[in-house]
């Protein structure tokens, strides 16, 4: 059992990163270190236990990912992979950087994620951070980083976060990489489960298909979803699920639920950038919004009204591709808090 103090004067009462209680105005009353008896039947757990305060650094991640649940505040997700468009990000009211394995396709050319390797996501993570500090980074273990041992995948997430600086790791799968995701949080990286369609499996799964169709398909879900609870996960992404299928685990699980392609009535919203800015000339899937063409009339129409536009753009660097992104970006993360995003147009039924 942890404490940790995360917001406005509460310490917010965790176990294997599960939120099970908070108590009010703690730091009022309750010095750094000391032991006190509290009673557990406060947060559903029974007789008298004790409790050791210790410090806990407030953490973008931390209130990114868990204070969306705690705070009813919908979390707003991105991919991104390089330097230049992470400097995007960072301008923008984005919330989280996922630096996905997608990577190898959209800006590899692989045919899918599966031929993205620890060198390759280290790079691209490193790259990101060198890009934006002020946002949460979280490292996607790639095929082949964690499936072999603990130790296997304890080493690749340790990699991601002293080589690249990432603040958290994502695995795919539920139940079969729980005990890998119980090590690496034992360790003291928090880890976000990936359940649904998971990419570097779909040859197995039949493809990439929306998930959740069946009723025993929705069950074993909400067991993966579980299951990466009990083990130790801080939140859980949901892909290419029916909407009722994403409620299901969240109704089920104490865990923020962030979605992508899963419908809205969830605690945050994923979208890789190259669909969120129209880059990926492959294709598109159904839950992908292009938001460029709502945002380029107005950006045109701004440096349109600038005097001196290429003084501006030396100075500024503010003129090209990047603000575009920038405001796009912005757009996204104001439709994702606002409920707006995902609409029905871009829902699977």
């Amino acid at each position: 059992m942890k404490l940790m103090i995360p917001f406005r004067g509460h310490i917010y009462v965790t176990h294997r990163n599960r939120i099970v209680g908070k108590i009010p105005e703690a730091r009022r009353s309750i010095r750094l270190g000391q032991s006190f008896s509290y009673n557990r039947d406060k947060f559903g757990f029974g007789s008298n236990w004790f409790l050791t305060l210790r410090r806990f650094r407030v953490s973008k991640l931390f209130q990114s990912v868990i204070g969306s649940r705690i705070e009813g505040r919908i979390t707003s997700w991105v991919t991104c992979y390089d330097f230049s468009f992470a400097t995007a990000v960072e301008r923008s009211s984005v919330d989280m950087v996922l630096v996905g394995d997608s990577g190898a396709m959209v800006a590899l050319g692989e045919n899918d994620t599966s031929p993205a390797t620890m060198d390759d996501m280290i790079r691209f993570a490193r790259s990101v951070r060198n890009g934006t500090h002020s946002k949460p980074i979280v490292g996607d273990m790639p095929r082949g980083s964690y499936e072999a041992s603990d130790i296997t995948a304890l080493d690749n997430a340790m990699r991601f976060c002293k080589e690249a600086g990432c603040e958290a790791v994502k695995l795919e799968g539920g139940g079969r990489v729980s005990k890998r995701v119980a090590a690496i949080v034992d360790a003291g990286i928090p880890t976000i489960g990936h359940i649904g369609l998971t990419p570097q499996s779909a040859s197995q799964l039949g493809g990439y298909r929306v998930v959740g169709r069946a009723e025993i398909e929705q069950e074993v879900l909400v067991r993966d979803a579980l299951a990466l609870e009990q083990a130790g996960a801080c939140a859980i992404l949901v892909e290419a699920a029916l909407p009722s299928t994403a409620q299901a685990i969240r109704d089920n699980v104490a865990l923020p639920i962030f979605g992508i392609g899963s419908g809205p009535s969830l605690d945050g919203q994923l979208l890789i950038l190259h669909d969120l800015l129209g880059l990926y000339p492959s294709f598109r899937p159904k839950f992908a919004k292009n938001y460029v063409p709502e945002v380029m009339s107005g950006f045109f129409k701004f440096l349109t009204e600038e005097a001196d536009l290429v003084t501006y753009g030396r100075e500024t660097r503010r003129d090209g591709i990047l603000q575009l992104a920038t405001r796009a970006l912005d757009m996204f993360a104001e439709e994702v808090t606002s409920g707006a995003f995902p609409s029905e147009q871009y829902s699977y039924s």
